[in-house]
């Protein structure tokens, strides 16, 4: 049942004490009272024109029927009533009365009225039956007007029946846009009939690098493997992929806008576009479809053949989606070879653009006044910002190297849609610190933004197993962050979500299961180590391995207290009652005596060498020449650093003030690796997003020599070490502690 609940008699007869509701997101205010309404087979629901539709969505989750036109003049006496209320001052606003012999809805919209529904929807139980409905007064509304989710389906492709079910999901959490990114380099997945090529040829393909490591991840997890209903064998080749047809899209949109859920399409354009330029190479400059630098070559703004296709293409978008935005990408474009272009030369030198950015904006400008002839707004990428942009265009802000872009794009008067990499790009994977940081995520913290909304970008996402896995539960942080917005909830909110996998569990949401509290990435111990792992669920086993292999639901069960008195490697995963398997967690134990410490200058501080460039992991970095010298006794990036990628080696000692087992903790984005003595302590290199490791290290009292390597590869400039003492809560390391060599 949705309520954990008991009975008590009145009158005679059983009635449900309900306890609280489990409602995610949380209304703004709510208050409980006395009584509850069973619907049954004599209520009937009237509702006012305005809210047809959604009085048949209640309809049929009520397992009730709507009165006929005439039964207006007789709505009074209605069991569940939905009326019009001009007067609410808020969009989306609703207000939900239950008592003991009526249920009164009043909306100012149609989508506040359907928020309704889904509100009573939560209090329903999880099964989908119908239930007594506890009295209570609901009034709510949202905090954003852009709640959203991005899905690519271009790298990897998913079929409209999972389409449907995140929908479904969508609306449950009165989220109200889906952000499709249909065309990429990786593949094209909408039918153009003018240009037949673009699904026949640009929806398929061998498999690439992207696969093939996926491939390999499957090894030790069954998400990963390519799946199967997406490969085809067409002229003795294996290929993979598949594009929605205009008919299929059309009905899709219509499943969406009766859960007023907005699609809002993406056709990535200037860069981004190898699988249209391979099937019509008109689209460069100079006929060549290749890899740049970092990106592939982008089709050509300086020749009206560009134009004419990417009209022609947009037509029949705006055929199939009735949304007033469209996407068009603009990221992450390789320019040189426009720098080469005669056509582009002459027009730069016709239209007075001074530089590449500015003729990039020149395409966007374009498009963005085909748009707006066409009743349509533009949607960019925050790259659209960095030439001349009509203030008109929307701005999507991504780039977390470059915080001042959401600013900038407010100022000069573009409307800001928060989509930060961090914490918003949930094809990161998750950790214990990704509810909070999604859940207290501000977005209008550095610019007014009209909402915010995540991403999952699918190159190592190739099933929809793994999209559910790397979505939920943190979909449901945002959606609370972006409707009721008040980071005071936050306890509350994890007691719900809690109670919530329930209702995961019946929609057949494949989550990914809590984290194991409290485990680090390396142990060490002097004697012996007592390993204890709480279970994360109610239902759920832990089960462990030692040969290395990730555990399966048939290996053995972890006891309540696992001793450790030898060096070994653990792998742990919880599996829920129906055997889904959360994270799998490699845990390392080694025995190591009190390292003896040594003398020190005893000066404060540590020794910091500065070295710009982009190295792929901290010992690529200690090859290259340093550029500048300093000394800290902070572990941070310092403020004055603006290179967009470089690596700091910090070196010296560190001076603990009695002797035991240490752990450290070292957040870093990109890669970062501490030696204490002559242990690697904490392993956290390469790049990547900001994640969390750590590590232990058996120390004497005194001095120790201290080494900590960390590179930013250009992106999130995170950089932080923490220290906990025999099991003592995470802190800072003292800037005392720090010794210069």
């Amino acid at each position: 049942m949705k309520f954990s609940l008991t009975m008590i008699l009145l009158g005679g007869l059983a009635v449900r004490a309900f306890a609280q509701p489990v409602l995610i997101p949380a209304p703004q205010t709510m208050t409980l009272h006395e009584g509850h309404f069973a619907p049954g087979t004599n209520t009937t629901i009237v509702a006012d024109k305005w809210f047809a539709h959604e009085a048949a969505a209640l309809a049929q989750l009520l397992h009730v029927t709507v009165a006929g036109k005439g039964a207006g003049a007789a709505s009074h006496q209605s069991a569940i009533r939905l009326s019009h209320d001009s007067t609410l001052s808020n969009p989306e606003e609703y207000v939900l009365d239950i008592t003991g012999k009526t249920v009164l809805i009043r909306a100012k919209d149609a989508e506040g009225a359907f928020d309704a529904v889904e509100t009573i929807r939560q209090l329903l139980p999880a099964d989908g039956s119908v239930a007594p409905l506890p009295g209570l007064h609901i009034d709510d509304y949202p905090t954003y007007a852009w709640r959203g989710m991005h899905l690519d389906v271009s790298r990897h492709f998913f079929s409209i029946q999972y389409l449907q079910k995140l929908i479904d999901r969508l609306a449950l959490y009165k989220m109200n846009k889906l952000h499709l990114h249909l065309s990429d380099d990786q593949g094209w997945r909408i039918e153009i009939k003018k240009y037949p090529l673009l699904t026949e040829r640009g929806a398929w393909r061998t498999f690439n690098n992207q696969d093939s490591a996926c491939m390999r991840a499957s090894k030790d997890n069954p998400d990963m493997a390519i799946d199967p209903g997406h490969i085809i064998h067409k002229d003795g080749k294996t290929l993979y992929g598949g594009f929605y047809t205009q008919e299929q899209m059309k009905a899709l949109v219509a499943y969406a806008a009766a859960r007023h859920v907005d699609i809002i399409p993406e056709i990535d354009m200037p860069g981004h576009m190898m699988a249209a330029i391979n099937n019509y190479p008109f689209l460069t400059c100079n006929g060549e479809n290749s890899w740049g630098t970092l990106f592939t070559k982008p089709i050509c703004p300086c020749n009206e053949s560009t134009f004419t296709f990417a009209e022609n293409v947009f037509k029949e978008i705006m055929s199939i989606f009735p949304s007033t935005y469209i996407h068009i990408g603009g990221d992450e474009v390789d320019r040189s070879d426009w720098a080469k272009s005669a056509a582009c030369k002459a027009l730069m030198a016709k239209e007075g653009i001074k530089d590449l950015p500015g003729l990039q904006s020149y395409f966007i400008n374009r498009m963005e006044k085909f748009f707006n002839a066409n009743g349509r707004k533009l949607i960019g990428w925050d790259e659209i910002i960095e030439g001349d942009v009509s203030p008109s265009a929307v701005v999507m802000y991504w780039r977390t190297w470059v915080p001042a872009a959401p600013a900038k794009a407010a100022a000069a008067g573009h409307p800001v849609i928060m989509a930060p990499g961090e914490p918003l790009y949930f094809d990161r994977p998750a950790d214990q610190y990704d509810l909070f940081n999604v859940y207290h995520f501000n977005p209008s913290r550095t610019a007014p933004a009209v909402g915010a909304q995540a991403c999952l970008w699918t190159e190592m996402v190739p099933t929809e197993a793994r999209a559910d896995f790397m979505t939920m539960p943190r979909l449901t942080a945002l959606a609370e962050n972006l409707w009721t917005h008040d980071t005071t909830r936050y306890t509350d909110y994890l007691q719900r979500l809690g109670k919530e996998y329930a209702r995961m569990d019946a929609m057949h949401i494949h989550y990914r299961l809590p984290d194991l509290q409290g485990l680090l990435n390396d142990y060490v111990f002097t004697d012996a180590y007592a390993l204890t792992i709480p279970s994360p669920l109610p239902g759920c086993t832990i089960r462990y391995t030692t040969d290395g292999t990730a555990p399966v639901v048939s290996s053995p069960a972890l006891p309540a207290t696992y001793t450790v008195t030898t060096n070994q490697q653990l792998r742990v995963a919880a599996f829920s009652r129906n055997g889904e398997r959360g994270d799998v967690y490699t845990l390392n134990f080694t025995q190591q005596a009190l390292l003896d410490p040594v003398a020190t200058g005893g000066q404060t501080g540590l020794a910091c060498n500065f070295y710009t460039g982009s190295f792929k992991n901290t010992a690529r970095m200690m090859e290259a020449r340093i550029d500048t010298a300093f000394t800290t006794d902070t572990i941070a990036v310092p403020d004055w650093v603006h290179a967009p990628a470089f690596g700091i080696d910090y070196t010296g000692f560190i001076e603990v003030p009695q002797g035991g087992i240490y752990t450290f903790f070292l957040n870093c984005d990109d890669g970062g690796v501490l030696h204490i003595g002559p242990y690697t302590t904490v392993d956290n290199d390469g790049n990547h997003s900001a994640r969390e490791r750590s590590g232990q290290v058996a120390l004497k009292a005194g001095a120790h020599p201290f080494d900590l390597r960390f590179i930013e590869a250009g992106g999130g400039y995170k950089l932080r070490l923490r220290y906990s003492f025999n099991g003592s809560a995470p802190r800072d390391v003292p800037g005392e502690w720090f010794k210069q060599p």
